[in-house]
């Protein structure tokens, strides 16, 4: 059962991260919200006390909770190895077709640690190109 609390753990800090990073514009639209609804639903998060108050607006979010949140979802490993993370926020950023300046800064900070693997905004472009089958 311990699997079951720590998965459903991740779960619910992952809708935090897409939730804050749907925000981090000022608002959801509506094509984000259509996506967030989706993955809580896959999650079994619908009915969350807290993942509702954040989707409604009724929490206040920054770009700082959303890095936090981020960084406790991640522990010691960098965001180069969750491809299940960066798919998430990539398929959350582009659902409305655009990129919102406070989106590109919050991917900014997360690329900033050194790595020798690709920027992480060329990563995102790459899975969203292929998504689309562009590639």
């Amino acid at each position: 059962m311990v699997n079951d609390m720590d998965t459903r753990a991740t779960s619910r800090l992952l809708m935090k991260i897409l939730i804050g990073v749907a925000w981090l514009d000022g608002a959801i639209q509506p094509e984000e919200r259509q996506y967030l609804i989706k993955v809580a639903q896959t999650h079994q998060l619908d009915l969350d006390p807290e993942i509702e108050s954040l989707l409604a607006g009724r929490i206040s979010l920054t770009a700082a909770d959303c890095e936090q949140w981020i960084q406790e979802y991640l522990g010691d490993r960098s965001i180069y190895d969750d491809d299940g993370l960066i798919e998430a926020i990539s398929g959350l950023i582009y659902s409305d077709g655009d990129v919102a300046i406070d989106e590109a800064k919050l991917l900014a900070n997360i690329q900033s640690q050194p790595s020798s693997a690709p920027p992480l905004v060329s990563k995102i472009q790459q899975l969203y190109k292929k998504a689309l089958g562009f590639q």
